[in-house]
């Protein structure tokens, strides 16, 4: 029988990111680029809350302004990961979905998508997958992933996974889209845990389970995202938002 369970959804919104610059509160379309991620999970009718986690009060005072619920966080968290937990010390749930503040493109399927294993009891954590296009295969910068035939990630590469040795050209290739759904006791072990040898090596927090036996559980959808991280970033995610009003 599925398993029925309370979710919030929390986004970390560092405002002194190193590649561009106050990117959480640069406007899309006439809004702060966090803010049009706060509102695509309020339309998920699968949470319960949704909380913007910051280290900053400019943040604060932009989620005061246009009514945006927030809490502050420590400065000390080396992850958003970290910011998270802090907050799910102090709000109660059985699932704690982490939504990155600068994916403006997240959407309420991604959602559906991502608590979509959690109704299996057994499931600790879980995330999303999406078809790579051809262009992002070999790109460092669009995670992969690869899975077995249950949904359980056997890894995560910014590598080119599988390799395709003989060349056959009939693999499906994966992109690993950055969200997370965590129960409290998996987020709470996750957190106490030091950074693992393969977390180093990629620069992949989620290596940091996989490599202490804690498995993630990842469900496909359709819908991409596009993860700002400089300005021709933000210029594509801007054009793709007001081509869509």
């Amino acid at each position: 029988m599925p398993e029925s369970f309370t979710a919030i959804a929390i986004i970390p919104a560092r405002l002194g990111s190193t590649r561009l610059a106050r990117k959480v509160l640069r406007e899309i379309a006439g809004k702060p680029m966090i803010g049009l991620v706060y509102e695509a999970a309020k339309k998920s009718s699968l949470l319960a809350d949704v909380i913007i986690a910051t280290d900053s009060e400019e943040v604060m005072e932009a989620a005061r302004a246009h009514g945006w619920k927030a809490q502050m966080t420590s400065t000390a968290h080396r992850s958003g990961t970290d910011r998270i937990h802090e907050v799910a010390q102090r709000v109660a749930a059985d699932v704690y979905v982490n939504i990155q503040g600068d994916l403006p493109t997240a959407r309420p399927e991604h959602i559906e998508a991502l608590l979509r294993p959690m109704r299996r009891p057994e499931v600790q954590v879980s995330t999303i997958k999406t078809p790579c296009k051809p262009d992002e295969i070999s790109n460092p910068n669009a995670v992969k992933v690869v899975t077995d035939k249950n949904g359980r990630a056997l890894y995560f590469s910014r590598s080119t996974i599988p390799f395709d040795r003989d060349k056959g050209g009939n693999i499906s290739y994966f992109k690993h889209l950055g969200m997370y759904a965590y129960r409290k006791a998996a987020l709470d072990r996750f957190c106490g845990l030091p950074e693992s040898k393969l977390e180093a090596a990629e620069r992949l927090e989620q290596l940091r389970l996989l490599e202490n036996g804690i498995d993630i559980y990842v469900e496909e959808t359709p819908f991409s995202t596009v993860e700002v991280d400089t300005e021709e970033d933000l210029r594509r995610v801007q054009e793709m938002v007001i081509a869509q009003r």
